[in-house]
């Protein structure tokens, strides 16, 4: 062979070693990988034929694969009760949300856990079967939980409860909802149409978007309690400092930020904790203006703030934040926070935004000697064999404050029931922080109750927002009530 036919069968030869490594990269490391990627369409497509897991919670089968009757999709899938589960469970329709998104590849018989397991039923050509996923939902209160906050509003309601010791997620709650049985793959091009038009509803009302861990609100002065925290640890207060709770008058503007009442402990000086259960707006403005935008932002930032909190794989909380500046939408133009902003952050106003689940958070670091563990959904994971596939570790997500400040913080929630804001709720043995956030325009306020329960022994935290005219201890606080009773009759 002479020397140019040489050089080209060895480059040929180098070729294919490369075209062999390069696919087996792709079909071994990479594959799971582009399977599940949320642009391959093919991953939902090809499940339809096949029989997928359940999503189980509390013994009770939330959602399940049924035949058809059909070529193709062969499988359907059916929701129990779906308005009240779909905020978890999320939906599947050549798509999917939530809980049917993060475990796909587990549902569908697809995840290398599954399919290492059962090489020879590949082998064969026998598809492996879809695991089925077990929730930490408690659902009983889930249910009681929808209807309350249904009852509570003809606009926007969210309820989030977690487990202090393990971050377990047992309520997980939203009205509006949507019914996921109106998108199912059986449903055809009429789901398909179904699901756009949810998607494109207008107005600030989202079903698809619930409003427990993926909307936000103004938090209003439930927000006082990262305030607190952080004016606690960085100013060296205490629950009896002596703070100013009189009139307050904002630096820039010139005009006076007011208190709900002129009277009891808003009438001119008070301990921190008289203060926080009477929730004297001047204090905590007084508080936040003190700190500077820069420090309030970074305080929150380590009970889960102005970052997006990961639920399960690739599920993600929407990002809370304290913002230090916005982009003018019209303009570009970034506006800092002055020092009027500051003081409106402080008392959760301005551009201050969390979700229900965010503000159990800060609930659960008070109850919880500091403590705050990761949120999750999914208990466990089982094969069709009954083999344990995945379990969940309670995993620490931060230490937000020290424990002396978060047993402060803790007797000062106690006594926002005992002797504040929300008196109407000591029969629920229940402690925690009222908020009622203007939300502008003509939009109703944003009506809070959040904190722990039992109030002397926490288990858990919670938050509650529903939307209306009144007050939160007068709205969300009864709800939040209701739901906890159901919780920890369990």
């Amino acid at each position: 062979m002479d020397k140019p036919l040489r050089r080209v069968a060895i480059f040929a030869l180098l070729l294919f070693f490369g075209l062999m490594a390069q696919l087996n990269y792709v079909q071994g490391s990479q594959a799971e990988a582009l399977r599940t990627d949320s642009n391959n369409a093919r991953q939902y497509a090809d499940v339809f034929n096949s029989p997928r897991g359940q999503i189980t919670a509390g013994g009770q089968v939330l959602a399940k694969s049924d035949l058809t009757g059909k070529d193709n999709p062969k499988y359907g899938r059916t929701y129990k009760d779906g308005l009240i589960f779909s905020p978890t469970t999320g939906f599947f329709n050549g798509g999917a949300s939530k809980v049917e998104m993060a475990y796909n590849s587990l549902l569908g018989g697809k995840d290398k856990r599954i399919t290492q397991q059962r090489w020879f039923d590949t082998f064969i050509g026998k598809k492996a079967e879809g695991a089925n996923v077990e929730l930490a939902l408690n659902t009983q209160a889930q249910t009681l939980a929808y209807n309350r906050l249904k009852g509570s509003t003809s606009r926007r309601a969210g309820a989030a409860v977690i487990d202090i010791e393990t971050g377990a997620i047992v309520v997980l709650a939203s009205y509006p909802s949507f019914d996921p049985n109106e998108v199912t793959p059986q449903k055809g091009i009429p789901g398909g149409k179904r699901l756009v038009q949810l998607e494109n509803t207008p107005g600030v009302i989202k079903p698809l978007i619930d409003n427990a861990m993926s909307q936000t609100f103004p938090p209003g002065s439930t927000f006082k309690t990262v305030t607190a925290a952080i004016a606690m640890e960085q100013n060296n207060l205490t629950s009896s400092s002596r703070v100013n709770t009189g009139r307050l008058v904002l630096p820039e503007s010139n005009s006076p930020l007011r208190n709900s009442h002129d009277t009891g402990e808003c009438a001119g000086s008070a301990s921190l904790r008289g203060a926080f259960a009477e929730s004297c707006n001047t204090t905590f403005a007084e508080l936040a203006m003190q700190m500077g935008i820069e420090r309030l932002n970074q305080g929150a930032s380590k009970f889960g703030f102005n970052k997006r909190v990961e639920i399960e794989p690739d599920l993600y909380a929407t990002e809370s934040d304290v913002p230090v500046s916005i982009k003018n939408a019209k303009t570009g133009e970034t506006i800092q926070t002055g020092q009027d902003g500051t003081a409106r952050s402080g008392i959760g106003q301005e551009n201050v935004r969390s979700t229900p689940l965010q503000m159990a958070m800060v609930a659960s670091a008070v109850a919880n000697d500091g403590k705050i563990m990761k949120p999750y959904l999914v208990q466990k994971v089982r094969a069709q064999d009954q083999s344990e596939l995945y379990k969940a570790e309670p995993t620490r997500f931060a230490q937000a404050i020290k424990e002396d400040t978060a047993d402060q913080l803790a007797d000062m929630m106690r006594a926002v029931v005992t002797e504040g804001t929300a008196k109407n709720l000591a029969q629920f043995n229940i402690a925690g922080k009222t908020g009622t956030a203007e939300q502008g325009g003509d939009n109703p306020n944003a009506r809070w109750f959040m904190g722990f329960a039992p109030m002397d022994k926490p288990k858990y935290a919670f938050a509650v927002i529903t939307e209306g005219k009144g007050s939160g201890g007068g709205a969300a606080g009864p709800v939040a009530g209701a739901i906890m009773q159901a919780v920890l009759r369990e």
